[in-house]
């Protein structure tokens, strides 16, 4: 029996720019299949708690990097299913399922909806910290980003699930 090859989402540095993995992926022995495993890929999650004190260039540059992880890992799926599939009829069905499952999953799970909840969390608490409390604006937007980047392994729980 042959040794695997490595999946480059998640045996390789590639693993560090994405949050989630994919369902049809085993986790390394001693891994936990979903949740926070110190693979800080939360690119636009951290763009998002950071909106409050960096350019919203940086913002956009951070959805770059997580659509990139996104659009990379759906066609690394798309790959490994023509190989699993090279003899099969509906072979391009089957590619086309991998890469647009992949993508529309990792899309939602790992960019849309953690980045929308964090927007609007940060959002929130700056103008709650404004209305309720006299600290000065450089500290209400660090408290903010603060806040921020400690819900992302909150925030992220409920969607791996």
């Amino acid at each position: 029996m042959g040794a695997e090859e490595p999946d480059l989402y998640r045996d390789t540095w590639v693993r560090y720019l994405g949050e989630l993995r994919h369902r049809d992926r085993e986790p390394a022995p001693g891994i936990v299949r979903w949740g926070w495993r110190g693979e800080p890929g939360y690119a636009n999650e951290v763009g998002e708690s950071f909106r409050p004190i960096v350019p919203v260039a940086a913002v956009w540059a951070s959805y770059g990097v997580a659509t990139a992880y996104v659009t990379a890992d759906a066609i690394d799926k798309g790959r490994k299913a023509a190989a699993a599939h090279s003899q099969d009829p509906s072979r391009a069905r089957r590619v086309g399922v991998a890469v647009a499952d992949t993508f529309v999953w990792q899309s939602l799970a790992s960019v849309a909806i953690p980045g929308f909840t964090i927007n609007r969390l940060c959002a929130a608490s700056l103008a709650l910290l404004a209305s309720l409390t006299r600290w000065p604006l450089p500290v209400r937007k660090w408290v903010t980003t603060a806040l921020g980047l400690s819900a992302i392994p909150v925030i992220i729980t409920p969607i791996d699930r």
